[in-house]
């Protein structure tokens, strides 16, 4: 029912919005972004309340992008079409970014790495690991979560993150997982389970480039860390 309300007198507003964004689209604030997408899936209400109830719950564009189905269809007047029209908008810009890093070889690329990872994974509320499969060129053959949840030793299975590179005949791969905290400083689980995974990679000549832990403040490198 949050998708069909009635018409609203908005049509110069937004056509002023339409305007600026074929002309000027980084001239528009995050609200006046929100506002305009999703007018184009409820377009007989005003949406620029819903668009600043939106950030305000989310915090950010980025939060808000990052935010499940779940979370997004509890905010009052978000119903499936208007979810349906924030989800595209978040797959469209995570394949955007990882078609960057797909398309050279990753440790030549490595801020594309980096901003993919943070707009795939700082906002997200839940801890995911995941694993960069990558070729002897270094070029990204598979990025797969393989568990969601605390990272520890229960969470994370070593042997199953080395087979799963054998399967694939990785030559190396990149360990991430985010802090949803927002700092993205290792625990003592994380370097445990990042040395349990190196040393069972070695004897198999599968090396461990890095373990990227991700928050929204910012990121850190086992590895430039001098913990790898």
């Amino acid at each position: 029912m949050a998708d069909a309300d009635p018409p609203s007198d908005t049509a110069g507003h937004r056509a002023r919005l339409r305007s600026r964004l074929l002309t000027d689209p980084a001239g528009l604030l995050d609200h006046e972004l929100i506002e305009y997408l999703l007018a184009l899936a409820i377009p007989r209400r005003d949406t620029k309340p819903l668009a600043k109830a939106l950030l305000r719950e989310f915090g950010s564009i980025g939060g808000l992008l990052s935010a499940d189905t779940e979370a997004l269809t509890r905010v009052d007047g978000m119903g499936d079409t208007a979810t349906a029209a924030i989800r595209i908008a978040t797959a469209s810009a995570t394949r955007l970014l990882q078609s960057e890093v797909a398309a050279r070889p990753v440790l030549g690329n490595w801020q594309a790495l980096l901003d993919y990872l943070h707009a795939d994974m700082a906002h997200h509320g839940v801890e995911r690991f995941r694993v960069l499969h990558l070729n002897t060129r270094n070029m990204l053959i598979r990025d797969e979560v393989m568990s969601k949840g605390s990272i520890d030793q229960a969470a994370v299975h070593v042997r199953e993150v080395i087979r799963r590179a054998i399967d694939l005949q990785s030559a190396a791969i990149i360990l991430v997982h985010n802090h949803p905290s927002g700092d993205p400083s290792p625990s003592r689980a994380d370097i445990d389970v990042t040395r349990s995974i190196v040393a069972a990679g070695k004897p198999m000549g599968i090396a461990v480039h890095d373990h990227l832990i991700v928050g929204t403040a910012g990121h850190v490198s086992l590895r430039a860390q001098g913990l790898i």
